[in-house]
């Protein structure tokens, strides 16, 4: 088998390390990490702190004392005191028994990602891993291996165990991994390829390389990268269904929008007045002969749906950013040596965040979807042809690229419902109630890649539309996107095969190119804060 080692999101070309020590990582550094293969190295204050820290375990294994964590069993085992010559074993045991997902691998970026994270909490010297340990670690990572993580196995509690545990089995030349070429093979053979020696755990080192949340967090960081993009990207094909709609831009007036001061209903209503600015055909009805009181909500609200989806893609920001400040373990070393048990492995903040997420996500996709087909109507499109269609009755124009989005727009739906409030009790009741937070990340990675592809076919048809609208000129900004798509989607005429411009649409969308183009419009307008 062989993984496909790029992301189909974006084309990121990264070159450079990116330093990783007990500061909190950015946005920027984990997805060029994830996503374009930046090294990582350990910075020297991270290099001081691990080794600080080992020193505290190192003494409390040699103790007569148990310490969970450290000389103990795990979870529901943790009253077993583990005699020194079987740690080890106890070590490989629980790495061995903890990696047991199921189902297929998740995607090469988000097992990086997680990996980044584990590293960075280990590199603010609160888990007690051997410098060795981290160091081979990051030497993984640069190293291009990635090892396979199954879709099942994390509950968003105690960390995302299985994923991670699958991670410390590789890096003890165990299980499964791709290598840098996207093969599927023995980590051990990989391993010895890249040079890396297998690692033997010691004491903590089970625990402390697996009870992160960081297959939540990467999931969470790349998401908010991609809808950050998605939500401008909606504002574009927004305002060109309004274009092509012959509907007004008056009622994103800054004044009026003063009047409801969400932050993000007045970014995506400014974004919109900047799209539409000397549009022709917006020009055209605006006298004293347009008889149309007002447009439809799915024109006239879009900057107030569009708005909530970045006021919340803040707020979700805002989570990630504290996460990316944390160090998430349990037992965790303190400055004094205290290694103290805590809860701040549960992924409660951020399965909240994610499952939060999906809600508007799936709004802004339906508000879509009501544009897409309004265009499509002969009764409620001013004019247009049938379904856009060259010839309609011989031809169907867009009518089933319709229904897929309508189908895209009802699973997303389905996946606005929460994870988060499903726990389910495990480990003989010791963790009785859990996060659900891998979850609710899976189901928003998939709805992210849905909005793509709802935003993909507004943009097929608001672009059909508009030449349609022919010999009146699209706005420079609508325009200028419209023109881009041309360059990898046909304008109007006989039928053709629709699944392929649909697919060119999504990775046009998915390579920011779309975003690019409308941003050199909309920045001088908004002075450069689109």
């Amino acid at each position: 088998m062989r993984y496909n080692v790029e992301h189909p999101a974006t084309q990121y070309q990264v070159s450079g390390t990116t330093e990783v020590g007990p500061e909190p990582l950015t946005f920027e550094q984990v997805a060029a990490v994830a996503r374009g293969r930046a090294s990582v190295r350990l910075s020297e204050g991270a290099e001081q702190g691990i080794g600080d820290t080992r020193k505290h375990i190192d003494t409390l294994a040699a103790a007569e004392q148990p310490t969970y964590g450290v000389s103990t069993g795990f979870g529901a085992l943790a009253v077993r005191h583990i005699p020194p010559e079987r740690r080890a074993a106890l070590q490989a045991s629980f790495v061995r028994s903890h990696a047991a997902g199921a189902g297929d691998p998740v995607e090469p970026e988000v097992v990086r990602a997680l990996m980044l994270l584990r590293l960075h909490t280990v590199a603010t010297g609160r888990t007690g891993v051997r410098p060795e340990t981290a160091h081979a670690l990051a030497a993984l990572l640069n190293s291009g291996i990635v090892p396979v993580v199954h879709e099942y196995g994390s509950l968003g509690c105690s960390g995302d165990l299985a994923p991670l545990a699958a991670v410390a089995l590789a890096l003890t030349g165990e299980g499964e991994v791709f290598d840098a070429s996207g093969a599927r093979r023995p980590a051990a053979e990989a391993l010895s390829e890249a040079g890396i020696q297998p690692v033997t755990l010691a004491e903590k080192e089970g625990l402390a390389l697996t009870n992160g949340t960081d297959g939540m967090l990467g999931m969470l960081v790349l998401a908010l990268r991609d809808l950050s993009e998605l939500v401008d990207v909606a504002d574009v094909t927004a305002a060109m269904s309004v274009e092509a709609l012959l509907g007004t831009d008056r009622a994103f007036a800054a004044d009026l929008q003063a009047l409801r001061p969400h932050p993000g209903q007045a970014r995506s209503a400014a974004r919109m007045r900047a799209l539409l600015a000397d549009s022709p055909v917006v020009a055209s009805h605006r006298g004293p002969d347009c008889t149309r009181v007002q447009d439809a909500y799915s024109m006239r609200c879009s900057p107030q749906v569009h708005g909530s989806a970045r006021d919340t893609v803040e707020h979700a920001a805002t989570v990630a950013e504290r996460e990316l400040a944390a160090a998430i373990d349990n037992p965790v070393v303190l400055d004094d040596g205290r290694v103290e048990s805590n809860g701040n492995f549960h992924g409660a903040p951020l399965a909240h965040a994610l499952d939060f997420l999906a809600i508007p996500l799936a709004d802004v996709a339906s508000i879509a979807e009501r544009r897409t087909d309004r265009m499509l109507d002969v009764a409620r499109s001013q004019g247009l042809p049938a379904f856009l269609a060259d010839d309609p009755g011989v031809d169907s124009g867009y009518m089933i690229a319709h229904y897929t989005q309508a189908g895209v727009v009802t699973d997303l739906k389905r996946s606005a419902s929460p994870a988060s409030v499903d726990s389910i009790p495990t480990s003989a009741m010791q963790e009785d109630h859990v996060s659900m937070g891998w979850s609710a990340a899976r189901k928003l990675r998939t709805a992210v890649s849905g909005l793509r592809t709802v935003l993909a076919v507004e943009l097929l048809t608001a672009a059909r539309a508009l030449d349609l609208r022919a010999p009146l000129e699209a706005a420079p900004a609508t325009g200028a996107v419209r023109d881009l798509l041309r360059t990898h989607v046909s304008g109007p005429g006989p039928d053709e095969h629709v699944a392929p411009q649909i697919r060119a649409a999504e990775q046009l969308l998915a390579s920011g190119e779309v975003h690019r183009v409308a941003a050199e419009h909309v920045d001088p307008v908004l002075g450069g804060h689109s």
